[in-house]
């Protein structure tokens, strides 16, 4: 079967996959926070000398980007900056409380929203603030995500020498026709000036988003920004589909399904995107991902040591990640939890001395084993079965097995070249929630 016909025939609706069980089927009602705190101090006890990951979601932007999936709060306000930040750090000191022992952070990234909303003052205050608690393990990594638009050499410049050396730059599309649906505002030139900057301060890798099925996006403007970003050469790229989602995302009623390119004109994108990116010597990363070979996102899964939470896709591999800041998700690797969705609600827990958690999930045994099975088809692209393939699974593979997509031999699957667009279809065939409790609505997004 052609790559054409394959795309159309797997194009349903599927989980991304940064968790499993995926956050529309936790077991809410079987959880709480006594139990998840718990398994956070065990599961620190257990793998302290490792390190530990953290996630600080930053929610506020000045302007809304029509196409976000994020939790944001949109102001041009900045004088919530510190309160906010005040929360953060108070919700990390009763974090703090509950290891009791000094952790060592092996990875730290700063999410939104946008990172650089806050000034670089304010992120500077945040940081000395949470390192002066720890310890960075020798191959600590600290990376933020930035708006091209508002990111100074200040911010550069004061957060690389707090420890950060990777950059993550949203451009999405230089097209003006579709930057105007979006309401996200660049230029190549901005972009190049920042890379520039930044590879002169010191960043070892640089990252740039990339969204292929935006409004009135065409192949002659993604071409062209895609040569602007080849031209500009970063040391990875994300090139993710546009996920639809007005239901849960209002400011996507800016624009309808008329103006989004359907079926063959949006797998002509992708595949536009992924030709273009693997010419210019890039090598195709897990799901969505391309890396230049001295990237450590390349090395990482050359050596099948890529990692997948909820941050994506890593390099860095920790048992326990803690998301501090509104609507963050945190993984003890026995359980998830999730901070309230709003900034009010957030601030008054933390203000109060609480916890801010909204919700979670207490894994299963045969949640922890479908859990590694599918981290491994996401990074490694292959997974062994001892106990073997269980036979519902089993059946739900034998389209793809047809289709050349995977191969099953002596318990393990593989998954072949044709089927690396298809890893969230494959990983479907194991997800025991979704077979069990099919949605009577549509959850996620499309899968290309």
């Amino acid at each position: 079967m052609d790559t054409l016909s394959l795309l159309k025939k797997y194009n349903v609706a599927a989980p991304r996959y940064t968790s499993y069980p995926t956050v529309p089927f936790w077991e809410t009602d079987r959880f709480d926070e006594t139990q998840w705190l718990l398994s956070v101090k065990n599961t620190f006890a257990d793998y302290k000398s490792e390190g530990i990951s953290l996630y600080v979601h930053l929610p506020f932007c000045e302007s809304l980007c029509t196409y976000c999936g994020c939790n944001t709060r949109i102001t041009k306000n900045h004088q919530v900056e510190v309160p906010y930040l005040d929360a953060v750090l108070k919700e990390w000191e009763l974090y703090l409380q509950v290891l009791g022992d000094k952790p060592k952070i092996r990875e730290l990234h700063l999410g939104g929203g946008t990172p650089t909303f806050f000034s670089a003052h304010n992120l500077e205050k945040l940081i000395n603030g949470i390192i002066s608690t720890c310890e960075p393990t020798n191959d600590a990594e600290f990376s933020f995500e930035a708006h091209p638009d508002n990111t100074t050499e200040a911010h550069l410049t004061t957060l690389f020498n707090l420890g950060f050396k990777r950059l993550s730059l949203g451009i999405q599309d230089f097209d003006p026709k579709v930057q105007l649906m979006i309401n996200r505002f660049q230029t190549p030139a901005q972009v190049a000036e920042i890379t520039a900057l930044a590879r002169k301060i010191g960043y070892t890798s640089i990252n740039f988003d990339l969204i292929y099925g935006l409004p009135f996006q065409t192949t002659e403007g993604l071409s062209e920004t895609l040569q602007e970003v080849i031209r500009i050469n970063p040391d990875r790229i994300a090139f993710y589909s546009y996920a639809h989602v007005p239901w849960l995302k209002p400011g996507q009623r800016r624009y309808t399904e008329k103006d989004l390119p359907q079926g063959e004109a949006k797998f002509g994108l992708y595949q536009l995107g992924k030709d273009a990116l693997l010419a210019a010597g890039y090598d195709d990363i897990g799901m969505d991902h391309f890396a230049r070979k001295h990237d450590r996102l390349y090395l990482a899964a050359a050596q099948n040591n890529l990692h997948r939470n909820f941050m994506g896709y890593t390099h860095q591999h920790t048992q326990l990640l803690i998301g501090l800041g509104v609507s963050a998700i945190s993984d003890s690797y026995t359980a998830f939890a999730q901070n309230l969705k709003t900034v009010e609600a957030y601030l008054e827990a933390i203000n109060n001395g609480r916890f801010a958690i909204e919700k979670g999930h207490i894994l299963s045994r045969k949640d922890l084993k479908i859990r590694r099975h599918i981290r491994n088809i996401m990074c490694d692209g292959k997974s062994l079965f001892l106990d073997g393939i269980p036979k519902p699974a089993y059946y739900k593979l034998a389209t793809l097995i047809d289709d050349g997509l995977i191969s099953i031999s002596e318990n393990q699957l593989t998954v072949n070249p044709a089927g690396k667009p298809f890893l969230r279809n494959i990983c479907m065939a194991f997800d025991e929630r979704l077979w069990e409790k099919t949605p009577e609505s549509q959850m996620f997004s499309y899968a290309i």
